[in-house]
């Protein structure tokens, strides 16, 4: 299994397969399917700072993530969020997660980004542990949200 699937990045007009990592991340995180509109994922995927990378394998999505680069006004080097990652339930454990990892360190090597970073909940046992063993030392800090009410 391991090396029986490809790592890349999902872009230009590729709706469908970015739909299929949307129902995926939905599914593993037992959220409701939810997706925005097709205007919104072509604009997403339209912009060069918003990295989806998908795990594909008999051209079905089994894993992937989405990331931000964000360009900082301290050094010219930038730094990537991870937003989400996920793989299927069925799949964990088989290197999957690590490849996709591996895939953005090697894109921020050759792109000048000095460090990627993502968050987990505590309790989320699983991801903290899988963080930890592929991008190393974690920092607690409180996340605050703040809700805007739009039209």
């Amino acid at each position: 299994m391991k090396n029986s699937f490809k790592v890349s990045r999902i872009k230009g007009n590729n709706i469908e397969q970015f739909t299929e990592l949307i129902d995926l991340l939905n599914e593993v995180f037992e959220e409701p399917s939810k997706v925005a509109s097709e205007r919104q994922l072509k604009k997403l995927l339209s912009k060069p700072e918003f990295h989806v990378i998908a795990a594909i394998k008999e051209g079905k999505i089994i894993g992937g993530l989405t990331a931000y680069e964000l360009e900082r006004y301290y050094t010219d080097k930038s730094e990537l969020y991870i937003y989400d990652i996920a793989v299927k339930k069925e799949l964990h454990n088989q290197g999957i997660g690590k490849k996709l990892i591996a895939y953005l360190k090697d894109y921020s090597t050759r792109n000048g980004i000095e460090s990627i970073f993502v968050q987990a909940h505590p309790e989320d046992e699983q991801a903290v542990k899988f963080y930890k063993s592929i991008l190393g030392k974690g920092e607690k800090v409180d996340h605050f949200n703040f809700e805007i009410k739009t039209a």
